[in-house]
């Protein structure tokens, strides 16, 4: 089988990785809209309308019998739309780690760390009141951290003063695990536990993989590992060999719908 890897960015690499690891006879297809990030802070239709550009792609291109969309900002507001329109089993990331940090939360407190996009649409707080009704959740948008992640700057000076800056509110409300809301969130990990060091950080891969397991797809693959861009950048490049070293790089023409 095939499986898409969808993102706005570099984030989904982190996505990308971890299924690459527990599905390696699969074909693998990453595609990051470089051209076009950050999502966070376009309108709901336009989010819709580049999804569906990208997603179509994919599956015309690549024939691909599952989409997994590595961006929780498409999460929050193109799943159901990206499905239709495909046809194909289409999986995000809010739901895993709503239940990942339901599970680790001893004190009902979670906190949730994403884009104003994500933040505005309260996905994460449905998500976990689904399965945990009476849990306290904080949000806290982060506006500074996906570009960041997208020019790699994830160390030194600049980084640990946005960070703290960042949370230093939510580090306040008492939550003992906290959600990294966006795919690019877990390349800033050791600096978010450096400033939250008595909390459980939380990403989506955890269960991202029992999820694509459950849909028992056709195991007729060979393997392939492709990473695909609509912009060549060199902080693309330096995160992309970061995270999963030297899988060659392809940019491409997305057809204008």
């Amino acid at each position: 089988m095939a499986i898409g890897v969808y993102d706005s960015g570099i984030g989904g690499l982190t996505v990308y990785k971890a299924v690459s690891a527990h599905f390696k006879d699969d074909d693998l297809i990453y595609l990051g809209d470089v051209a076009r990030v950050p999502y966070g802070n376009r309108s709901r239709d336009t989010i819709i309308r580049y999804s569906i550009e990208c997603g179509s792609f994919l599956k015309e291109k690549y024939n691909i019998s599952a989409l997994i969309v590595a961006c929780n900002t498409i999460s929050s507001h193109a799943l159901p739309d990206l499905e239709k329109s495909l046809n194909i089993p289409v999986l995000g990331v809010i739901k895993p780690g709503a239940k990942y940090a339901v599970d680790l939360t001893k004190n009902k407190k979670i906190g949730v760390l994403g884009t104003h996009a994500t933040v505005n649409s309260k996905a994460y707080i449905h998500a976990i009141k689904n399965i945990l009704s009476d849990a306290q959740v904080y949000q806290q948008a982060c506006p500074l951290f996906v570009p960041l992640v997208e020019e790699a700057i994830i160390s030194g000076k600049m980084a640990e003063t946005v960070v703290e800056e960042t949370l230093k509110d939510i580090a306040k409300t008492g939550i003992d695990t906290v959600i990294l809301g966006c795919t690019h969130y877990p390349v800033l990990k050791e600096l978010i536990e450096k400033y939250l060091p008595q909390v459980s950080v939380v990403d989506s891969t955890h269960y991202i993989i029992e999820d694509i397991a459950k849909l028992n797809l056709k195991k007729d693959g060979k393997g392939l590992r492709e990473v695909l861009v609509t912009d060549d950048t060199p902080a693309f490049i330096s995160l992309k060999n970061l995270l999963v070293g030297n899988i060659p790089v392809q940019v491409v023409e997305l057809a204008e719908k």
